[in-house]
């Protein structure tokens, strides 16, 4: 992997598990992972985050149209992909 890693990424809780204190998110770049809920300020299904790094510390601040970025994000990729074969493969 070349470049330095991104100071700021957009994060959306998918599942917040209550028993178990973990938040299942998506980051905008499509990766899932889980964070400890108290790590996210006001916690719940669906909230949006920035999550930003300075030196070896993440601050996670709310982003309150975070939620419908990553939505409309998602949908233009969706738009964009094409299950058409590529031309070597056509009969």
């Amino acid at each position: 992997m070349t470049g330095s890693p991104p100071t700021s990424l957009l994060l959306v809780i998918d599942v917040l598990d209550e028993d178990t204190g973990l938040a299942d998110v998506e980051d905008e770049l499509g990766r899932t992972f889980q964070l400890p809920a108290a790590w996210l300020p006001g916690a719940q299904d669906g909230a949006a985050y920035h999550a930003h790094t300075t030196g070896t510390t993440v601050t996670f601040t709310a982003a309150p149209d975070g939620a419908r970025h990553l939505r409309e994000r998602s949908k233009q990729t969706l738009l964009d992909f094409s299950d058409e074969p590529d031309d070597g493969e056509r009969a």
